[in-house]
């Protein structure tokens, strides 16, 4: 019988199938090449994260040692989000000269300069001065770790390899939590100094590591570099067929024939990212405009919840909840991060399984909650004489289910989603916009918290980041489409229309998306 199986059929002329041809296809092994590549580039982001959480103890001693104000010291924990516009604009450019590597290398010595500076402050203009240089290289590193992931990333996992920026962003607000915890036993004007320069050391190590990496193969296309795009290409797919498909789909975006196999081509000038701009603000096809508002509105919406604003002002919030030692404010600050950390590594696992539409709105829901229950638990305690046990473990619950709902779903499917729908041509410069209004809402909501709780309290102020949350709900039910399992090349499909069909699974069909957003 098992040979008759091999035979074949005398009627139908046909070889007869074995029954495990009729099996499903097996789930592809995660490719260790595309990882490392990934794991490398967003390491980067850590000096964000560590520079966001070690300030948040780091200013009750400045305030101490420098003898500045609160307005001052909002100026100081939010300005570097200001700054690094600058280099989240540059960025997108930088990357389309000199590819996405070194741009990398180039956010690294930036920031490296940065924190050398703030190490050595002698007084509060000395030290604006180090933040503004350090926040210019966090804009590098913000920009380009994600659009080097996406585009390196095959799209079987490039949801969980591009959620990376985010995983290694909280665990630098970890890392900054335990320097404040591990140092605040030193002298005041020693502790923190030694705080903030000890992130130049990371910055060295990662700044030389990087150039290990292989370029971006959608890069190496924009150049005419096919021979090594598709070098790059072959290790990163998961099979050779993918990899063959990939390059055709890149060629295609880039304009360049589908039939050329020279390993050097020459390309229009369009390539290199002149007239980007244009095609973004001044006349976007309906697609393009699409992405563009999707991209804004989800950086924008994910600062408005107050994320920032708890990493940053933890002492400060736990303070007003009822904790009054410096220890054990820090040490809950510690459990923040931690939470933070733990659940953004639990999102990894679900982006590529689950996909962002469900995961994102499930996320925001939880942080509704959780938001108007720590503003009731704050406003009860604001308006109380005495100690309230469960008010205070209210708080602290709430407070950790926030950063545990944010971390799960809205922190990282920002800079995966933002990242994979723009066009190849216009992918550096959209990006670069979407993470300059994501570091100017953040500025200003870091930079106003103090001041906003002061004039309608501390409740009403997460009573307002509770509404915040709710409009970015209905934004992403109506705007946002679902991208789990397209290529980068395919993604211009689901936007334009407004009218999209959220299908389970990606249909086996080859639809082809023009390099401006459009597909035929």
């Amino acid at each position: 019988m098992a040979d008759r199986k091999a035979e074949t059929n005398a009627t139908s002329g046909q070889p007869q199938k074995a029954i495990m041809d009729f099996d499903p296809p097996k789930k592809p092994k995660t490719n260790k090449y595309a990882l490392a590549c990934a794991l490398l580039a967003s390491m980067t982001s850590v000096l964000l994260g560590y520079d966001i959480g070690v300030m948040s103890g780091a200013m009750i001693y400045i305030k101490d040692d420098l003898k500045i104000s609160d307005v001052q010291i909002e100026i100081l924990a939010g300005i570097l989000n200001l700054y690094s516009l600058i280099g989240s604009f540059a960025a997108g450019r930088t990357s389309d000269w000199i590819g996405r590597r070194y741009t990398i290398v180039v956010s690294q010595v930036i920031f490296f300069a940065g924190a050398g500076l703030m190490g050595f402050a002698t007084n509060y203009a000395f030290l604006m001065v180090g933040r503004f240089v350090a926040g210019v290289g966090v804009g590098y590193a913000l920009m380009i770790a994600p659009v080097y992931t996406a585009e390196v990333s095959p799209a079987s996992i490039r949801g969980f390899l591009t959620s990376f920026p985010e995983v290694f962003i909280n665990s630098g607000i970890l890392l900054g939590y335990v320097s404040n915890y591990v140092f605040s036993k030193l002298p005041v004007h020693l502790g923190w100094r030694i705080m903030l320069g000890v992130g130049a050391v990371p910055s060295v190590i990662l700044g030389i590591a990087v150039l290990w990496m292989p370029e971006s193969p959608r890069w190496l296309v924009m150049q005419g570099r096919l021979g090594d795009a598709k070098t790059v290409l072959d290790k990163t797919s998961d099979t050779k067929e993918e990899a063959q498909i990939r390059l055709a789909d890149i060629k295609e975006a880039a304009g360049i024939p589908e039939d050329c196999t020279d390993d050097i081509v020459k390309v229009s000038k369009r390539s290199h990212g002149e007239d980007v701009w244009k095609e973004l603000l001044l006349h976007p096809t309906p697609a393009v405009r699409h992405v563009l508002i999707a991209c804004l509105g989800i950086h924008f919406f994910q600062q408005c919840s107050g994320i920032d604003s708890v990493v940053l002002y933890s002492p400060r919030i736990f303070e007003k909840a009822g904790i009054t030692s410096s220890s054990k404010k820090l040490l809950a600050t510690v459990a923040v991060g931690f939470v933070k950390t733990v659940s953004i590594l639990t999102a990894t696992f679900l982006l590529d399984k689950i996909g962002r539409r469900p995961l994102l709105l499930s996320s925001v829901t939880g942080m509704m909650i959780s938001l108007a229950a720590l503003a009731s638990g704050l406003m009860v305690i604001d308006h109380s004489d005495r100690t309230l046990t469960w008010a205070l473990v209210l708080c602290i619950i709430m407070l950790l289910a926030f950063v545990a709902s944010f971390s799960i779903g809205m922190g990282p499917i920002t800079w995966v989603y933002s990242s994979e729908i723009f066009p190849l041509r216009l992918r550096a410069q959209g990006t670069s916009l979407g993470v300059a209004v994501n570091r100017l809402t953040s500025g200003v909501i870091s930079m106003s918290f103090i001041s906003l709780y002061k004039g309608i309290t501390i409740g009403g102020t997460f009573f307002l980041y509770a509404g915040l949350a709710l409009l970015s709900w209905v934004f992403f039910y109506f705007m946002l489409p679902e991208t789990r399992g397209r290529t980068l090349e395919d993604m211009g499909m689901l936007f334009g229309n407004f009218k999209w069909n959220f299908p389970k699974n990606k249909k086996n069909i080859k639809e082809v998306s023009s390099g401006d957003g459009n597909s035929n």
